[in-house]
């Protein structure tokens, strides 16, 4: 069975920072495409952001560039997003979500992803 676990998750103040791993039990995903979403309560979930297969290519939310990193380990099979100068909007359980098929662009839609993690919770107060 596909799993993918996310941790890191908790409580930080406005300006911290926080680092998110996942942890794929597949060896096959070190050929796909690794992304981040978030779900805020009431909110549709949204795209953060995404890795491709050689990490090669990555993107983000604009709501996120120059304060996110996504970066991936292939030997094992993780993906981390290091976030900093958190705001209070970051609040939201994190996802973190595989392809099932190989592509060369850097998908950043939800339906586009064919595993997602348990989700982990990131709350910033102000």
């Amino acid at each position: 069975q596909v799993q993918l676990v996310e941790s890191g998750g908790g409580l930080v103040q406005t300006g911290g920072s926080l680092r998110l791993s996942c942890a794929a039990s597949r060896s096959t995903f070190s050929r796909s495409a690794l992304g981040w979403f978030r779900q805020a309560p009431g909110k549709e979930r949204e795209f953060v952001a995404a890795i491709t297969w050689n990490g090669g290519s990555t993107s983000y939310a604009d709501s996120v560039k120059g304060r996110f990193t996504i970066s991936r380990d292939n030997t094992k099979i993780t993906v981390s997003l290091q976030m900093n100068s958190l705001k209070p909007e970051d609040t939201a359980v994190y996802y973190c979500a595989a392809c099932s098929v190989f592509r060369m662009v850097v998908p950043t839609s939800t339906s586009e992803y064919d595993y997602w993690g348990q989700g982990t919770q990131v709350t910033v107060s102000s």
